[in-house]
């Protein structure tokens, strides 16, 4: 029996509720949750039709409640005056690892299969649909290609496909508009033609044409035809059938995908991904279609970068290149002759075209495919940017009140790194050169460092690239990209002005004394200065790695950005430190708010208040008699603290002798550096010290007279000890979302004070599986199974063999 499309008609009142959603966002994104949408109205050709195109910005996609999360939107009003969706695009999926769903941890956790893996085609994406009056709708993401629409060409080369292919079936473009309307259903296929458009992978005239890879229904939520669907719609209809295989479990979907990520090349081909399409349950608990991708970065990367490569050498400019050099030296001399032989290949190579014939022929004169390429380097041990550990300057693209500083002070906040403010360089001659100077310096000290200026200008960029280049030659540059879109930047605007002129005069070179007007015209003249980065021309394609952000976004959330994608592409920069959680990015963001006070204020003569930074980092306000003081920090929580290494010690030694499939929380913990660096028994919380006032006040009065009993020195605040406690481990207990030991407390010695904790059960957390799970859960997790015991909702356990027990040392730990 053939299995049965899915189906579901339009409901009118959501269509309409999701508009109503659009449009109240348009040119918008204030608030939380606020995001930014943009209408176009379109004719279309050969109907009296008008068709709306709706476009969000790629980072909204990751806010809650959107209206819809539909990538390529396109709707009208039927001859009754109903709202309807004529052209329905994916919801926009996210690679493996950029986003919390698709941490392989949450993945896991959240999806379901069967997993279907279908090749990324290199191409464009053409949308197909049918309209009320029977015409066939062709887009492309945005646009229709309609006369007087002036993004036309992709879509009309998808239109002329459309016509080749039905030619091969005998239909036409009306049979294909009436059953797609009857389907409710939009057709979605990737253009790929080299003779149009050449992009990194190759298609002759035999593989050109439409691939149709997915048929969606025209809903506000996703819904998408099963991929052996799919492929008969193709056959019936002419299309071109998009490669893809199916796998039954997780597990076995990334073991393949890892191993075809060794050399990018699959079925003979190269290839630049897979798209992994499943179904989830995150956000909502309720069973959805879902997709996310797994790009490959080679060797996609390595020709892109000698297509950039060229073009410089064409343009006159030299090429710049980190990776792949040695191969890299000898493509481009193979490349220079050849545009020396045929002076009509580089006006070809720059309309695109001959771009893939010049990588094939040099490939073809070494003997080699861009795998074995990659191979080779690997045994070589050329550096790739997960052997980075040192040497990465992080270099903001801003404009005033885009939250660099804030995120530049929570990122020193997280892990130490060193921090030049150019508003700090006094110098009056040569300052650019002396703030590159000072990056250089930081870069001594320390791994990594953010260079905090405006870098607005594609000559303030070039001119810190090649300075610090020059004493620092490999160093990495990361872009940290507030992206200033044009069609944005009434939001922009809005949003910035706000946070400049709210925030008084906690800023080196934006003061109220000049008033708001003044304030105003400054933040303008910047923002008509921003250029963005653009890795395709000098001098961003310096740039190592380019992250965007969201310049209306939260610091937080662009700090959360930020960290996410450098843990991923440089993680021996971390060496041991696990990914912060959100509870550490939390407080970062408020240490760099709160804490942080104007050190030079430019145009500000008085400045006896300023704040003063010692060498260990840590914030003092300068006092009338010239004392420092430290900022007072409040008690957060206390807690028994153990040695770190005995507990890791431990959990190595009990997992060496059980079966992997026991072992696997914590090999996986392991693997993912969710093993928590420090151990503590909690004791109390200021967050329940409302509930125990007699402990929190007695623990209060220890610390303080810890604390008077312990000097200061050299600005360091004191670190007093409290008490010594016995920690003894009974039980190591876990479930698929984080694991502790059961442990009980006594005291150090016949004399020594009798620590307890308010929480039910005595525990030290010992890792979390995901950001997301709070160490508080622990609580949780031994209740549970204190009630069920182990084997019940993948509840386990771990006896502690004999007797184990670790001196315990009793402090207060203050808030960040």
């Amino acid at each position: 029996m053939a299995e049965a499309a899915p189906y579901r008609p339009q409901d009118r009142h959501e269509v309409g509720e999701m508009l109503r959603g659009l449009e109240a966002n348009k040119g918008r994104g204030k608030g939380k949750g606020g995001f930014s949408c943009k209408k176009n109205t379109f004719d279309v050709d050969g109907s009296d039709i008008k068709v709306d195109s709706w476009k969000m910005q790629d980072w909204d996609y990751k806010k809650s409640n959107l209206p819809t999360y539909a990538r390529g939107l396109f709707t009208t009003t039927d001859r009754k005056g109903h709202p309807e969706i004529v052209i329905r695009g994916y919801d926009k999926f996210f690679n493996h690892g950029e986003v919390r769903e698709t941490e392989w941890e949450n993945v896991e956790a959240n999806i379901r299969g069967p997993y279907e893996l279908s090749v990324k085609e290199n191409g464009c994406i053409i949308f197909l649909g049918g309209l009320e009056d029977g015409t066939l709708l062709v887009c492309s993401k945005h646009s229709t290609g309609s006369r007087g629409d002036t993004e036309v060409s992709h879509a009309k080369a998808g239109e002329k496909w459309v016509e080749r292919h039905l030619a091969s079936v005998e239909r036409t473009k009306e049979q294909l508009a009436a059953r797609l309307r009857e389907m409710n259903a939009t057709a979605v296929a990737e253009l790929c033609d080299d003779e149009f458009e050449e992009h990194v992978l190759a298609y002759t005239p035999e593989t050109a044409g439409l691939y149709l890879h997915g048929i969606n229904l025209n809903l506000p939520e996703f819904a998408t035809y099963p991929h052996n669907l799919v492929d008969r719609f193709a056959e019936e209809w002419g299309f071109k059938k998009t490669t893809y295989i199916t796998e039954e479990g997780i597990h076995n979907v990334k073991g393949f995908l890892d191993r075809i990520a060794e050399t990018g090349n699959y079925d003979g081909r190269d290839t630049e991904g897979f798209v992994i399409r499943c179904q989830s349950k995150a956000n909502t608990g309720v069973w959805h279609d879902w997709f996310f991708k797994y790009k490959f970065d080679e060797p996609y990367l390595m020709y892109r970068q000698w297509r950039e490569c060229t073009k410089a050498v064409i343009a006159g400019r030299e090429p710049k290149y980190k990776k792949h050099k040695k191969i890299t030296e000898e493509y481009l001399t193979f490349a220079r002759r050849q545009l020396h032989a045929n002076p009509t290949l580089a006006k070809a190579y720059n309309a695109n075209h001959g771009i893939i014939k010049m990588r094939d022929d040099f490939l073809a004169s070494v003997g080699l495919k861009g795998s074995d390429i990659i191979r080779q380097e690997e045994q070589d041990g050329e550096v790739s940017n997960d052997a980075v550990a040192r040497d990465i300057v992080l270099v903001p693209a801003a404009t005033i009140g885009c939250g660099k500083t804030t995120v530049a002070l929570a990122l020193c906040k997280l892990f130490g790194w060193g921090h030049v403010q150019n508003d700090n360089i006094t110098v009056r001659k040569g300052k650019p050169l002396a703030f590159a100077h000072a990056c250089t310096q930081s870069l001594a000290e320390h791994p990594a460092m953010v260079a905090d200026r405006n870098n607005h200008q594609r000559r303030e960029r070039q001119q810190l690239i090649q300075d610090v280049s020059k004493v620092v030659p490999n160093a990495r540059f990361v872009a940290l990209h507030f992206v200033h879109d044009r069609d944005n930047y009434d939001n922009i605007r809005n949003a910035l002005r706000h946070r400049v002129l709210s925030r008084g005069d906690n800023h080196q070179t934006i003061h109220t004394s000049k008033g708001s007007e003044e304030i105003i015209g400054i933040m303008e003249g910047f923002m008509g200065r921003f250029e963005p980065v653009n890795p395709e021309a000098s001098p961003d394609d310096g740039f190592d790695l380019i992250i965007d952000l969201d310049p209306t976004s939260s610091s937080r959330a662009n700090l959360e950005t930020v960290v996410t994608r450098l843990y991923t592409e440089y993680p021996k920069l971390f060496g041991d430190q696990e990914m912060p959680g959100p509870d550490d990015m939390d407080a970062a963001i408020e240490a760099a708010m709160n804490d942080y006070q104007v050190d030079i204020k430019h145009e500000i003569k008085g400045r006896d208040d300023r704040n003063k930074v010692n060498k260990h980092g840590n914030s003092f306000k300068a006092q009338p008699n010239g004392t420092a003081k430290p900022k007072e920090r409040k008690l957060e929580y206390f807690a028994v603290q153990v040695p770190p290494s005995q507990v890791t010690s431990i959990l190595d030694s009990m997992f060496r002798e059980v079966s992997p499939d026991i072992a696997r929380m914590y090999n996986t913990l392991k693997a993912q550096r969710r093993v928590q660096a420090e151990f503590h028994v909690t004791l109390i919380h200021r967050a329940t010290s409302n509930q125990y006032p007699d402990q929190w006040a007695h623990l209060s009065d220890l610390y303080a007279k810890a604390s008077a009993a312990t000097p200061e020195r050299d600005y360091v605040l004191p670190d007093p000890k409290l008490g010594m406690c016995k920690v003894r481990l009974e039980r190591l207990i876990w479930d698929n979302r984080i694991m502790a030991f059961l442990v009980r407390l006594s005291p150090f010695d016949a004399q020594g004070e009798q620590f307890t904790t308010v929480n039910k059960m005595a525990h030290i957390t010992v890792g979390t599986a995901s950001p997301d799970v709070k160490p508080k859960e622990s609580n949780d997790l031994l209740a549970r199974w204190l009630q069920e015991g182990s084997g019940a909702n993948d509840i386990n356990e771990l006896a502690i063999k004999g007797t184990v027990e670790l001196d315990g040392t009793v402090k207060g730990v203050l808030g960040r």
